[in-house]
């Protein structure tokens, strides 16, 4: 068993799960409307995702990373329009309406929507395959204990930033009164809006 291949799927979770796009800035506002647990699951759902796809590319699943990349199109619309759904919902929502809203979501919701959101993003994909081949690890599939290993770093290192993420804001949080919160919702749904409409305009 070779824990180095461990270690490097940690790092590249880690790494691949830090710049701040649309799934962190979905986390940062759920933390600071619906507390650290919903922030935390927001962000696990997108680790899960990371995980998913980081066994395709570990797996050596060639069949399966065609026909994502091949469906690119409609999974970059799908994944903008949601997006756009998101940002006006959230331009739209006031502080009490967003809580009563999360305790109607559900926890499981909060997890299963950034799950569908990075799923729907086919530069994820892109990323392991690129990243899993630069660093010579395509060739990992034919040994499943060793794949394993470097899925499990993958969501591990991926999950670790959330915690990280969700436990900042999370100490922040009660400067922000309702006024502050009203223009959360309101940058961050501009953001995440702006995010759905460069999927939904991209060519690539």
């Amino acid at each position: 068993m070779d824990i180095s291949f461990f270690l490097r799927g940690l790092i590249i979770g880690f790494s691949i799960a830090i710049p701040v796009g649309p799934i962190g800035v979905l986390c940062i506002r759920r933390t600071l409307t619906d507390g650290r647990l919903t922030g935390l699951l927001s962000g696990l759902g997108a680790a899960t995702a990371d995980a998913i796809y980081g066994g395709i590319a570990g797996f050596g699943l060639t069949f399966i990373s065609s026909l994502l990349v091949s469906q690119a199109l409609w999974l970059r619309l799908i994944g903008g329009a949601f997006l756009c759904y998101l940002g006006l919902k959230t331009i739209l929502s006031k502080p009490a309406e967003q809580a009563a809203s999360a305790e109607s979501q559900g926890l499981i919701g909060a997890y299963v929507s950034t799950v569908f959101l990075t799923l729907t993003n086919p530069a994820t994909i892109l990323s392991f395959v690129a990243v899993f081949a630069g660093l010579g690890l395509a060739s990992v599939g034919g040994n499943y204990l060793t794949a394993s290993l470097l899925v499990a770093g993958v969501f591990i290192g991926s999950a670790l930033w959330w915690i990280v993420l969700s436990s900042g804001v999370s100490l922040i949080r009660s400067r922000f009164n309702p006024r502050r919160l009203i223009w959360l919702n309101r940058i961050s749904g501009l953001i995440l809006l702006i995010f759905g409409i460069i999927a939904l305009s991209s060519k690539g």
